[in-house]
């Protein structure tokens, strides 16, 4: 009997939930035995141990990384008549974020050997609205800070990261996180470090913003039925604090595979239709998105379908030609880079556990694609 084809899914939570399963049980009947499940000793631990992971003061968890990153900016004075600039190849959630707190996404194009936005390019889209830039980390690798740093400093404007793909990550020895201003971190469950539901938060080194962001998560309330700001709800829960308390610790053996996975891919995909990502000086890349370019990007991906390779595309259109945004009146055309990304990208299976069979077939059936 001929042997079974080998079916590699795009993404996976089975391998990492059979070797978290007690911890995870027992995160659960902790909550469970407490009966306390909004903004108790389970957030506080995750917070505490959070902010010392990533290098940061203070860490406040809420809802979702779109939250995190709506509530810094809030928290930063930024709203309508200001302007943020912002990559122009990320995941929408980046620029609602701009959106939700009433001020405008200006985008700049990115490095295309990184995917993350181009330092040279940012100085050009300054004006007197420019409050702010945001940096994201895009597939799981920290953008260039240090000379986005020199702009914004030089200017007086604030750095805020989206580190929502970044759990980990390093840039010149620092982690993601503690790299600007503030950080948003979503924990959407594919994420590196993801919850077993929605949940985000922020990290900081400044307290006066942090407790500010606090507040502005609980209704506004810096205390019980005192209202100083008009606040929303976005609140880390207490069970999803003790599933990420308990997977944190595994995190950076989490990243590592990754990244031997990663390294099997650059060694062993050598089909010149595909452009393989690169890995930036400075930076340690912890690969939450394998991202690669093929002119037949569609060719490639249904090639790899049928040969029970799952993919992804991150991602397809970009915002600019988004329905959402068409009030900014940008054309096809005029954020080339972003375009090019958008019709090129094609994600292959990146999750800890993937056996060696598994990366293999990805390998082989990426080598055996024919234009």
């Amino acid at each position: 009997m001929a042997a079974q084809p080998i079916t590699v899914p795009f993404v996976s939570f089975r391998p990492m939930e059979r070797e978290l399963d007690a911890d995870l049980r027992a995160a659960f009947a902790r909550v469970l035995d407490n009966s306390w499940y909004i903004e108790g000793k389970e957030d506080a631990a995750f917070e505490a141990a959070f902010a010392d992971y990533c290098g940061a003061k203070y860490c406040v968890g809420c809802g979702n990384g779109l939250d995190a990153l709506v509530l810094i900016l809030k928290a930063l004075g930024i709203g309508p008549g200001d302007e943020v600039i912002v990559p122009s190849n990320t995941f929408i959630a980046t620029v609602l974020a701009i959106s939700y707190a009433g001020a405008t996404p200006v985008f700049v194009e990115p490095v295309l050997a990184s995917y993350n936005i181009d330092p040279a390019c940012i100085e050009a889209a300054i004006t007197e609205k420019t409050k702010a830039i945001m940096a994201v980390h895009l597939y799981g690798q920290c953008a260039d800070m240090d000379p986005i740093f020199g702009i914004a400093r030089a200017h007086g404007l604030k750095v805020v990261e989206d580190a929502a793909q970044a759990h980990g990550a390093t840039y010149k020895g620092r982690r993601a996180g503690s790299l600007g201003d503030a950080a948003g971190f979503s924990f959407y469950p594919g994420k590196n470090l993801g919850a077993l539901g929605d949940a985000g938060c922020v990290t900081t080194s400044d307290k006066a913003l942090a407790e500010k962001i606090r507040a502005l998560g609980n209704y506004g309330s810096d205390y019980k039925y005192h209202h100083i700001y008009k606040g929303q709800n976005s609140r880390l829960d207490e069970m999803q604090a003790a599933f990420l308390a308990a997977k944190l610790p595994h995190l950076d053996a989490m990243n590592a595979q990754r990244r031997t996975i990663a390294a099997r891919y650059f060694a062993e995909i050598t089909n010149p239709a595909v452009t393989l990502p690169t890995v930036m000086p400075g930076c340690e890349h912890v690969f939450h998105i394998f991202a690669v370019r093929c002119k037949n990007r569609d060719a490639l991906e249904k090639h790899l379908n049928e040969r029970g390779v799952g993919t992804n595309k991150h991602y397809p259109t970009p915002i600019h030609l988004q329905g959402a945004y068409k009030e900014l009146g940008i054309p096809a055309g005029a954020l080339p880079l972003a375009e090019e990304i958008s019709a090129t990208e094609l994600s292959l299976p990146m999750y800890y556990g993937m056996t060696e069979e598994q990366v293999t077939a990805v390998i082989d059936a990426v080598n055996s694609f024919k234009e």
